[in-house]
């Protein structure tokens, strides 16, 4: 069963050069659900900055829609993980409740992974904006493919190719 926060919104329904083919999910099953929690334990917030927070968090890579917040916020509700409180002007202010709280730290070391696959994804964008390393990571990944995927390779091929990988990690990593 899938459920509106499965599936991500993006502001580019396709991505220039990668085919019109589904997009890897930004997020999985429950995981907005702690991301949400996150920001609403620095402040309290509204919907529509809810959206820009976490468009914010991913550098733009992903941006729920309302039809993807509210019902996030509907369940959080019905679990009173927050409250939502209706202010002077009408708006809905949001606020993470004890239990929301709670629920936070019972899924902390998921929400580091989380935080820490944002962070990669960020990293990777990073890389390929300038076009002679996005020219050379895609040089990589085909020559990969090809070798790997479409031709018969014998288990000392697959050893050496993961010791070329390795040793060029090691000798970027000693860089100064």
């Amino acid at each position: 069963m899938h459920h509106a926060e499965d599936r991500p919104h993006h502001a580019h329904s396709q991505h220039q050069g990668h085919g019109g083919g589904r997009r890897q999910r930004f997020f999985g099953h429950g995981e907005l659900r702690l991301v949400v929690l996150e920001i609403l334990t620095r402040n309290a917030s509204h919907g529509y900055e809810l959206i820009k927070e976490i468009e914010n968090l991913t550098q733009g890579h992903y941006t729920p829609s309302p039809g993807v917040i509210y019902p996030t916020l509907d369940f959080l509700q019905e679990q009173a993980f927050i409250e939502i409180s209706e202010e002077e002007s009408g708006r809905k202010k949001i606020a993470i409740t004890e239990a929301g709280q709670q629920w936070l730290e019972e899924n902390q070391e998921h929400l580091v992974h989380i935080q820490a696959r944002i962070k990669a994804r960020g990293v990777g964008h990073q890389l390929r904006k300038n076009p002679q390393m996005k020219r050379a990571l895609d040089n990589f990944k085909a020559v990969l493919d090809l070798k790997v995927n479409h031709e018969e390779i014998s288990p000392a091929q697959l050893k050496q190719i993961i010791g070329v990988i390795d040793r060029a990690a090691l000798e970027i990593s000693q860089m100064d």
